[in-house]
């Protein structure tokens, strides 16, 4: 079986990383991507810590984000060892998400949204959250100065005029980056209001929704599922009875002989 280059599947995840916006579809589909090449996790992992400590204060909010569906899928398929080494260097990630010069103010509340649901989902201690949650505090000090996340859904990021960490924050991101965060908490908002009051409905209504959030077919969603197919007719192939496997060869041969006595005439 073909392996895959470590250097092409490191540079494929960091684009997905470096491209993730507000939609649970593009985290999920990065998820997915690391859980398929396991076997490279160290590496993946090291690549997640290197795009939060180059990218802006936007993109690192979405990699928090992303970090909580991909610890949540690998602990539902087993995949321990993501989830092992993003336990060792949480501390790490958190410094990245929100620095403590105050130029990661407006992620604060992010921070404590994921840390609160890894908790809940048993892949934190309450120990650990507690522990950086006093460190946040120290952080949080002009959240509302500044615009974040909503924790709890009860506001939408937007700019204030302010004094303190807040002058800080603008400083860091200019025009353009606040307008796209306003925008993707305001998708965040809206997706945890329809979640907030969701109720179950029929199969026709669960596809068109999951439709809708669908992201459009890309270059890496035909590549991923072209390497998919391909994986899938090996496993397939492998996993065929030996007398399967006899008529099959049989049937290729009687029909080369078939072939070439035809030609001969």
């Amino acid at each position: 079986m073909a392996t895959a280059d470590p250097f092409e599947v490191r540079m494929r995840f960091s684009s997905q990383l470096q491209h993730l916006n507000a939609s649970t579809t593009s985290a999920q589909k990065a998820a997915q991507y690391a859980l398929k090449y396991k076997d490279m996790d160290e590496d993946l992992h090291s690549c997640i810590l290197e795009q939060l400590e180059k990218t802006s204060m936007n993109t690192r909010a979405n990699i928090m984000y992303f970090v909580e569906h991909l610890l949540e899928m690998a602990s539902k398929d087993r995949q321990n060892d993501y989830v092992r080494m993003m336990q060792r260097d949480i501390l790490r990630v958190v410094d990245a998400v929100c620095p403590e010069d105050g130029s990661g103010v407006a992620n604060v509340k992010v921070v404590r949204r994921v840390l609160q649901g890894l908790q809940t989902k048993s892949i934190l201690l309450e120990q650990t959250v507690t522990e950086i949650e006093a460190c946040l505090k120290d952080r949080d000090t002009s959240a509302d100065a500044g615009f974040s996340s909503p924790a709890n859904g009860d506001d939408i990021a937007r700019p204030h005029n302010g004094s303190g960490n807040g002058t800080s924050t603008a400083n860091h991101l200019d025009k353009r980056q606040i307008e796209q965060r306003i925008e993707e908490d305001r998708e965040r908002h809206k997706r945890m209001r329809e979640n907030m009051w969701a109720v179950p409905g029929s199969i026709e209504e669960e596809a068109k929704k999951i439709w809708e959030e669908t992201s459009e077919y890309g270059e890496d969603d035909r590549i991923f599922g072209e390497e998919e197919w391909a994986e899938f007719q090996r496993e397939m192939e492998a996993q065929k009875c030996p007398h399967i496997r006899a008529r099959e060869a049989a049937e290729a041969a009687a029909a080369a002989a078939a072939a070439n006595g035809s030609s001969s005439h």
